[in-house]
């Protein structure tokens, strides 16, 4: 009998894959989930992080975030320790996020990164702010990293 490509690998057993993906949800959050909070103003314990450059994020940015551009960021921050910083960026192909999400961890802070970044969350149909005014569905960004 000839092996699939999808099972050429073996599956792991069920509990080494709930470790494994345990801990992939504990570094990423969902935007479906994120939107959620938003909607029912229920984001107590966490930040939206933006980490691109100040002009992609006075051009779009998700609802409540705050800039902090990862390659500005200072030695040292006055965040709150309590918090976890859910870092985002343009899309899967950039990693402004996880240089960000590094650069905060590496200076004692807890973090995420939002899975898909701004793209996925425009993508759903959410909602985007802009310095100029709220928008849905606005134009991609240029990174801007």
């Amino acid at each position: 009998m000839r092996m699939t490509n999808a099972l050429r690998f073996p599956a792991a057993d069920p509990a080494a894959a709930a470790s494994f993906f345990a801990a992939e949800l504990a570094f990423e959050a969902d935007p479906d989930d994120v939107h959620r909070d938003l909607q029912d103003g229920s984001t107590h314990g966490y930040v939206l992080v933006e980490t691109r450059s100040p002009e992609a994020f006075a051009q779009a940015r998700i609802p409540g975030a705050v800039n902090l551009p990862y390659r500005d960021l200072p030695d040292e921050l006055d965040l709150d320790p309590d918090l976890v910083y859910i870092c985002y960026c343009e899309s899967f192909q950039c990693n402004a996020a996880t240089k960000g999400a590094l650069a905060l961890a590496q200076r004692g802070y807890r973090v995420k990164r939002l899975a898909g970044g701004i793209t996925a969350w425009r993508e759903a149909g959410y909602p985007i702010e802009s310095d100029a005014h709220s928008v849905v569905g606005v134009s991609k960004v240029a990174c801007h990293c």
